[in-house]
């Protein structure tokens, strides 16, 4: 079955081409596209991208979900995986993955695990909000959700009434579906927001996604952080 990865990006040059790199090594003998959804990037998003191989699809949606389903659309794969820009996929976790959706699955997501540049006060919060995201309540990390195309469109894809906690909203429509599986097989995601805003901030953050009801994530007011928060940069980025 031919895969689509899906990527969305929105001024992500500075580790763009790192995440296309570790793609290509995990999918090399697989039959793929990677499809990056360039959302109204003004830095050199575009260019890394088409630089690794990538086909660039351009909206300016500001809206995850919609930016997403976006991707989605233009994909030819039977099965659609979604990565975030920052987020580097191995290949155990790949076919992992497969496996599920071989074994019967609509769709799954997997185990995530941070880089190692956050201290250790960052990792505790990091790794219990995991713990309750994914182990205790089964939902999907939005930086990696595999499905099959039919049962993505079954279900209409990604809410995009919503600006953040989508992947739970689609969690749960497709367990109305199926059978979802959390894998225990991670990939690896930049931990650059805890490292560029305070602790209490995240803090705040996360209690009104986990406590507020879902009409609460139907707003971008307040999610700054998800949205437009500034984007670290590396040597190569700074000196374009």
């Amino acid at each position: 079955m031919m895969i689509s990865f899906v990527i969305p990006a929105r001024n992500e040059e500075a580790l763009l081409g790192a995440t296309l790199v570790a793609l290509a090594e995990a999918a090399e003998d697989r039959e793929h596209e990677v499809i990056v959804v360039n959302d109204a990037s003004t830095d050199r998003t575009v260019e890394v991208a088409r630089e690794h191989g990538a086909r660039v699809v351009d909206v300016e949606l500001h809206n995850i979900g919609a930016v997403r389903n976006a991707g989605a659309r233009e994909a030819r794969g039977e099965i659609l995986y979604f990565l975030d820009a920052d987020t580097l996929l191995p290949r155990e976790t790949l076919d992992a993955a497969l496996r599920a959706i071989k074994q019967g699955a609509v769709g799954g997501g997997g185990r995530v695990r941070f880089d190692e540049n956050i201290t250790w006060s960052q990792w505790v919060f990091a790794e219990l909000f995991i713990l309750w995201w994914q182990r205790i309540r089964g939902w999907a990390a939005g930086c990696n959700i595999f499905v099959r195309r039919e049962s993505f469109e079954k279900v209409g894809g990604f809410n995009e009434d919503y600006y953040a906690a989508e992947e739970r909203e689609l969690t749960r429509d497709l367990r109305k579906v199926g059978r979802f599986v959390i894998l225990r097989e991670a990939v690896i995601t930049s931990t650059r927001k805890l490292r560029m805003f305070s602790l209490l901030y995240i803090l705040r953050l996360a209690a009104r996604v986990l406590v507020l009801s879902p009409r609460g994530m139907q707003r971008r007011e307040g999610l700054e952080f998800l949205y437009d928060a500034p984007r670290e940069k590396t040597s190569d980025s700074a000196s374009s």
